[in-house]
């Protein structure tokens, strides 16, 4: 497997230009087929929430291996977008790059810890543009530390069932403008029991199948927004002696990722 050639840095102009608000001020360059694709879901509307939905560690390897896994999350994937993400290939290094558009030597974390990022991110530039945002995390991971200290929602809890509860919760009440899931299912059973195991392959299936649940919520209740959903990891990840697995190396296993992406049109 070769390395995508399209960097995870695009991404955040891209969700920016699908919202009609500035990039962040140390963003890479808007990714071109995300920002046709917003243009043409919504005949040059533009979108007025976005649902990014982040699983952690599911490589694009395992995507194309395991493709029954992710029948449920295929029904809402009008756009496959196969990038290659950032090094060191772990966690709050390359949600630092997702949520900020910059490399990690611009954004600040260039390993595994957790501190506050400072440079201007996607969440500042909804807040100037008078816009909502909200993270909904485990209290202990990353996306629950690295864009604290902004006036912004966060919700933290122990499980994953309070996490996609909360979530659930907050579509239906309908406040903000760009909602951030973080489940990290997968990668704490690839961590212990390998990749491919039985056990970690059902953590797969249970993120594609809560995504889906998101997206017919949405489909039902948002019908008055111009609405974008993404299934959007972070990193992949190999298998590492004693059966375990991991990430963080430059190889394609841990850099290569497929983001999918659906859009939901105002109903008239």
């Amino acid at each position: 497997m070769e390395l995508n050639t399209t960097s995870l840095d695009t991404l955040c102009a891209a969700l920016c230009y699908a919202m009609g608000i500035d990039a962040p001020m140390q963003s890479a360059s808007a990714n071109k087929d995300f920002c046709d694709y917003a243009d043409n879901a919504f005949g040059g509307k533009k979108a007025d929430r976005i649902f990014m939905y982040n699983p952690d560690a599911i490589g694009q390897w395992i995507y194309e291996k395991y493709p029954e896994l992710f029948d449920s999350a295929e029904r809402f994937s009008e756009l496959k977008l196969p990038m290659c993400t950032v090094m060191p290939s772990v966690t709050p290094v390359c949600f630092g790059t997702m949520y900020t558009g910059a490399q990690p030597s611009v954004h600040g974390i260039q390993k595994y810890e957790k501190p506050v990022i400072t440079i201007d991110t996607i969440f500042d530039v909804l807040i100037r543009s008078g816009k909502k945002g909200v993270i909904v995390a485990y209290g202990n991971s990353s996306l629950s530390k690295i864009y604290l200290e902004r006036d912004m929602d966060y919700y933290y809890f122990d499980t994953l069932d309070e996490v996609n509860a909360k979530a659930a919760e907050l579509i239906l009440k309908d406040e903000h403008d760009f909602y951030v899931v973080y489940n990290g299912n997968y990668d704490s059973k690839m961590h212990k029991t390998g990749p491919e195991s039985v056990t970690a392959l059902s953590e797969i299936r249970a993120n594609c199948r809560t995504y889906a649940m998101f997206c017919e919520m949405i489909k039902e209740h948002w019908q008055n927004h111009n609405t974008i959903a993404g299934f959007a990891m972070d990193h992949g990840c190999h298998e590492i002696d004693g059966e375990c697995g991991s990430h963080g190396l430059d190889m394609p296993e841990d850099l290569n990722i497929v983001h999918l992406y659906t859009s939901f049109p105002v109903k008239e």
